[in-house]
């Protein structure tokens, strides 16, 4: 089975400029896995709060994770600087799939491509709820042409 080719910077269409910390490196002198999933977190929750769409304290609707995941393409190592690429790829009733582009410097091609998928909830039910219609609104912004 043959692994697509990478995503570029142009797959996505909002980014978010992050930059590594000398204890990202693992002893293998390069970003440790679990730094990964961090930066996907911060880019999806720094999309929503920029936007006016998450209070972390008093939002009544919240996105809770479902999955998360990340495939590694090359080496990123401190003092790299980095930028994730956000997109939408699928926006559900209840739920939206991230897809995710972590760019080394400023390469086009992605070091690491992840998805997330958040679904959201009524904070004090925990009960699945559809996706307010402001955040849709917003969503839709950086959904990819053809997502549902």
């Amino acid at each position: 089975m043959s692994r697509p080719p990478p995503a570029t910077r142009s797959d996505f269409r909002w980014f978010l400029p992050i930059t590594t910390r000398f204890m990202d490196n693992d002893a293998f002198a390069h970003v440790n896995n679990v730094i990964y999933y961090s930066w996907i977190d911060t880019a999806v929750n720094r999309f929503l709060m920029d936007h006016g769409l998450l209070d972390l304290q008093a939002s009544p609707v919240i996105g809770i994770v479902a999955e998360s995941g990340c495939r590694y393409r090359a080496q990123i190592a401190y003092p790299d600087d980095v930028t994730v690429g956000l997109r939408i790829d699928k926006l559900g009733n209840s739920s939206v799939h991230y897809g995710l582009g972590i760019f080394r410097a400023d390469e086009d091609v992605a070091s690491a491509e992840g998805h997330f998928v958040h679904v959201y909830v009524d904070r004090a039910s925990m009960r699945p709820v559809p996706i307010p219609d402001h955040i849709r609104a917003v969503m839709q912004t950086i959904t990819i042409e053809g997502a549902t």
